[in-house]
């Protein structure tokens, strides 16, 4: 009896053993690719470690890491759920690879692309011919048949036939962009877990032109671009203001516990006040959100309060509450995140804010003084994709932070 026990203890720990090597990533850089409707393949690079027998995942985008470590086995399959944005992979291993899908919740539906990922690849894209062009600098870069208000910048730097930058517009960047110049053409991409884009184009001197830009299982977009030094945007604080007749905010919203909260309860009064605008599915959020957090810890003990106000993909508080907790808990925002019951569909973010004249973006950001009084709207964010446009804006912000502290209220 004590022998068969024996036998059967070490067969199942064979088994788990086995099934625990089979279902293991294996270390090292890897690349995955997504595929869109019409069979264009979107690629990105990760890397796996594993300590003991916890495996963690970073996925690289330029000089970003965006670590992962929910990652589930079942026999032969993996199960990866990103920390942001509301997506999970489910992979299974065919051949050494991962072959399977990645899905995201747009709230009321599920959007889902064929994924594979292949092991010791650590390249994105494969330059095959010497550049012919450097483009190096800033591009003045139209996106389709878009108006002016949300005319897009282009800034690259291109070593060899290695190509890094991101474009800015008007409600903020696109983020880590990385890729190559093979010849006189140019590839980019990026993934964080939320958003899927590729670049490509053909250079032709001071011109970019058939510029594709795909994004996600069906979105394709034409752009091209014109070198130009001097491409900038129209200020950030001009796009957005409120209603003639109004110089205040009012709202009040169930914050991630279910408890109200309102501009005018004494926690607020006398203080400077950031309101920031945002959604737990958009990128340039998480970016402002990373910036807010240490903001806060700086100026809150000089009298600045934060508000953040979540405009999610569904109207089921519940359904909300659970991905602007995962947000909170992501970054260990100490401010109050509200949830506005409202979405970011047909305008609804004017429609729960009645007094702004329109909400062009997300985030929006809006600084209210001492007094109550609204002294500026900005309009998108400049992440730290963007260089010194990024380090311009912390300057500039808290310098105004500064200011209005020392104003009388």
């Amino acid at each position: 009896m004590k022998i068969r026990s024996l036998l059967t203890i070490l067969a199942l720990a064979l088994s788990l053993s086995f099934t625990y090597a089979q279902s293991t990533l294996k270390s090292g850089i890897w690349r995955g690719v997504t595929k869109t409707a019409i069979g264009v393949e979107i690629p990105f690079n990760f890397e796996i470690s594993t300590i003991g027998r916890q495996t963690q995942l970073a996925v690289i985008n330029g000089t970003e890491r965006i670590k992962v470590t929910d990652i589930k086995y079942k026999v032969d399959s993996v199960f990866i759920r990103m920390p942001l944005f509301d997506s999970e992979f489910r992979l299974r291993h065919v051949a050494g690879n991962l072959v399977g899908r990645w899905t995201k919740n747009l709230g009321d539906k599920f959007a889902s692309m064929a994924f594979m990922a292949t092991p010791n690849t650590s390249w994105r894209f494969k330059s095959t011919q010497k550049p012919t062009f450097n483009i190096t600098g800033r591009w003045a870069v139209p996106f389709g048949k878009v108006p002016k208000i949300d005319q897009t910048v282009g800034e690259f730097k291109q070593v060899g036939s290695k190509l890094t930058g991101t474009f800015l517009s008007t409600t903020g960047d696109y983020r880590y962009l990385e890729g190559v110049v093979s010849g006189n053409k140019l590839y980019l991409s990026c993934f964080d877990g939320g958003h899927d884009y590729l670049f490509t184009a053909t250079i032709n001197g001071n011109k970019i032109v058939n510029g594709k830009f795909y994004a996600g299982l069906t979105s394709v977009d034409d752009w091209s671009g014109v070198k130009n030094a001097n491409a900038k945007l129209p200020d950030a604080y001009s796009l957005t203001e409120l209603k003639p007749g109004y110089k205040k905010l009012a709202f009040t919203f169930k914050d991630v516990n279910g408890h109200k909260v309102s501009l005018t309860d004494n926690r607020f009064k006398n203080k400077v006040i950031i309101v920031q605008i945002l959604g737990s599915w958009c990128p340039n959020c998480m970016d402002e959100t990373a910036y807010l957090v240490n903001y806060y810890k700086k100026f809150h003990p000089k009298g600045v309060e934060v508000i953040g106000l979540a405009y999610e993909r569904t109207k089921d508080f519940t359904k909300s509450q659970r991905t602007v907790k995962q947000l909170q808990n992501r970054f260990n925002i100490l401010y109050p995140l509200l949830i506005t019951g409202y979405t970011p569909i047909n305008g609804d973010p004017a429609k729960s804010l009645p007094m702004m004249a329109k909400v062009l973006g997300f985030p929006t950001t809006i600084i209210i003084d001492k007094k109550g009084n609204v002294r500026k709207i900005h309009t998108g964010f400049s992440g730290p994709g963007t260089g010194e446009h990024y380090t311009d804006f912390i300057t500039e912000f808290e310098r105004l932070t500064l200011h209005m502290l020392d104003e009388q209220g």
